[in-house]
């Protein structure tokens, strides 16, 4: 039994439809094959879509071929679909349809912790001096004490230059490390090139393909004439199993950059307002890496020539923009028993005729086969949704939850757009879209941003400029919104 033999994708419908939705979904597909037997005769889609609805719409039949196509598309991550809507009406302008993926680990499944593998790459240029490199010595204190007798950890520190701190290598001697991690001092610019290709160099002295490999970077302030070195790198390291995350602490370093670099593994950037957020930070990052199920989770988009994939953001575990220019979507690793959630935007074309599509989403996973064997195996798995363009389609609510990330969705790039605007020097847009982003966070009950986003707004009235602080916090407050961190009830 094929991929393509899958009878619930071919009238796209999912496993648990009622009998009453497969006879809707044939009847839906009927409807657009020409009604002579002899031309349905002929055409192997018609008949692939007859053989399916003969058997789904076949109580005992079905039950058979239930248990068959457990064996053959069993798949240890389980995925859910949603789109907001399958059902289109004719336009003479394009339309927007959207897709939210969910994948989930089994609900019991064994111990695959593959040992940790880590590198910090801390900036110890002269910015950081006093309370920032402060929590940044206590973080990894509290980060050594977390570590397994099996993980590996190196520490790189770097200004225009990089030093190892400490060499890729076992725990022994927490006190003995942490003198060292004591003794770094603040001096110099900074080059992040330096950090991270060290980081690299110490990270291969374990083997790669028996741990969870990943650079933690800190910095505070931009790279100066080595960001597409750093690209670069960081497409080179996701190759060879090493992902990246980045935090920026203050409000003087390029968030831009730092979404590229760790686009490339499915890693994640984060704000770091304050020094003392360093260590929870920190924390948090380390706890994930500790309990993942599934890695280098990918998705293949392949979709109808006519449909095009115009935007992608992973929604958990941390939301980050999943940039769709290439041929697969990078969203980094599932964690235990959290949800990894994708949301996709589509623009369906101009359709004067009824039309049908199949609208496939596929995937790739490594998964550990156990803690002894520290091999990992990929598995594909995915799912398929199919769309129909009517003349008269019927009226459908989407879910809440996909209503919900989609409203979202729509603060964040509103907020991006905003800045897109000001580097253009279209003020009157961009002051337009701030005051409503302003309304739309106070209706949400996010006071804190809204104040935020109200202050730019005068900004822009009266000087004609955002502020840096201002953009790191609507930019990261709003995508706080979309991994769910923060409830629309909650008055931050």
């Amino acid at each position: 039994m094929s991929q393509e033999a899958d009878y619930y994708a071919i009238l796209g419908v999912g496993p648990t439809a009622s009998p009453e939705m497969v006879q809707d979904a044939f009847t839906q597909i009927l409807s657009h094959f020409p009604s002579g037997t002899d031309e349905l005769a002929q055409d192997p889609a018609y008949q692939q879509a007859l053989n399916a609805y003969k058997v789904l719409s076949d109580p005992k039949r079905r039950a058979t071929y239930d248990s068959l196509r457990a064996e053959t598309f069993s798949s240890p991550l389980q995925i859910s679909i949603q789109t907001s809507r399958n059902r289109l009406a004719l336009s003479e302008t394009a339309q927007l349809i959207y897709m939210l993926a969910e994948i989930q680990s089994p609900e019991q499944h064994l111990d695959t912790r593959r040992p940790l593998n880590i590198s910090l790459v801390i900036d110890r240029s002269t910015s950081m001096q006093g309370a920032r490199m402060q929590n940044v010595k206590t973080a990894v204190e509290l980060i050594l004490s977390k570590l397994m007798p099996d993980d590996t950890i190196s520490v790189i520190s770097f200004s225009d230059r990089a030093e190892v701190i400490l060499p890729a290598g076992k725990i022994k001697n927490a006190q003995a490390l942490m003198s060292r991690i004591r003794g770094i001092q603040p001096s110099g610019g900074t080059e992040m090139f330096q950090g991270l290709q060290t980081g690299v160099q110490e990270m291969r002295r374990a083997s790669l393909n028996l741990h969870t490999n990943h650079i933690i970077l800190l910095t505070d302030g931009h790279t100066y004439g080595d960001a597409d070195q750093c690209l670069k790198l960081a497409k080179d390291a996701a190759n060879q199993g090493i992902g990246i995350s980045a935090f920026g602490i203050g409000t003087e370093w390029n968030d831009k950059f730092l979404d590229k670099l760790v686009s490339p593994s499915g890693g994640y950037s984060g704000f770091i307002e304050t020094p003392e957020e360093i260590i929870s930070f920190l924390q948090k990052s380390i706890d994930g890496l500790g309990n993942i199920y599934a890695h280098d989770v990918r998705l293949l988009p392949r979709f109808p020539q006519d449909i095009t994939l115009q935007y992608g953001f992973r929604l958990t575990p941390h939301p980050q923009p999943a940039p769709v220019d290439e041929a697969e979507i990078k969203l980094g690793n599932l964690e235990g028993h959290s949800p990894l959630s994708v949301l996709l935007e589509l623009a369906v074309p101009p359709l004067s005729r009824e039309a049908r599509f199949n609208l496939p989403l596929k995937f790739t996973a490594v998964i550990p086969k156990s803690q002894t064997s520290r091999l990992g195996t990929t598995t594909h798995f995915g799912g398929q949704v199919q769309l129909f363009v009517l003349r008269d389609p019927p009226l459908a609510a989407p879910s809440p939850d996909l209503v919900k990330a989609v409203r979202l969705l729509n603060l964040y790039r509103m907020n991006e757009r905003v800045w897109e605007d000001v580097k253009a020097g279209d003020l009157d847009n961009a002051t337009r879209r701030m005051r409503y982003l302003s309304t739309r966070l106070l209706e949400a009950g996010k006071t804190q941003l809204a104040q935020q986003a109200f202050a730019e707004t005068e900004r822009l009235a009266t000087i004609g400029q955002l502020s840096g602080e201002g953009r790191k916090r609507l930019k990261y407050g709003t995508r706080a919104m979309l991994a769910g961190t923060l409830s629309l009830d909650e008055s931050s």
